[in-house]
């Protein structure tokens, strides 16, 4: 079996990205691998040429993106004593693509994602993040579910 180096693990501060989160904490600190977070910050609809009042579209992005860093800040403080060996991204973009492009270009050995369970209408119209990459992932992918899902 291939060392693990370097994990990914994505976060989208949900209970079950928290669970998956712990699983890769665990991981890293047993294998002595690097551990990469990434928020991916799911592009909001471009409504630049259109009129809308009191929105600046650029100005979204940048709260949006703050916001996400702040929290990101917290969850660290939070979840990390006496682990350092740790780096976290905030990207924009589409997320199965951008949690498959950072693992690629972080060179991780394994992606961990948390699962939300969706079902039936849910599923099918919002898709899994999570299936998605692990159909389209050439590295390793664990997903983690929260109990009772």
């Amino acid at each position: 079996m291939k060392k693990l180096d370097t994990i990914l693990v994505a976060i989208d501060f949900s209970d079950s990205s928290d669970k998956a989160f712990q699983t890769a904490l665990f991981m890293a600190q047993k294998f002595s691998a690097r551990l990469v977070l990434v928020h991916i910050i799911n592009e909001p609809i471009d409504l630049r040429g259109f009129y809308v009042p009191h929105i600046s579209f650029d100005k979204l992005e940048e709260e949006i993106t703050a916001g996400a860093e702040k929290m990101m800040e917290q969850f660290c403080r939070q979840h990390f004593s006496g682990f350092d060996n740790y780096e976290y991204l905030i990207q924009p973009g589409i997320p199965y693509q951008e949690i498959i492009s950072v693992a690629q270009d972080k060179s991780a050995d394994m992606i961990v994602l948390g699962t939300h369970g969706r079902t039936g209408l849910d599923h099918v119209l919002f898709g899994s993040t999570a299936e998605k990459v692990v159909r389209k992932s050439t590295l390793p992918v664990l997903t983690v579910r929260l109990n009772g899902e």
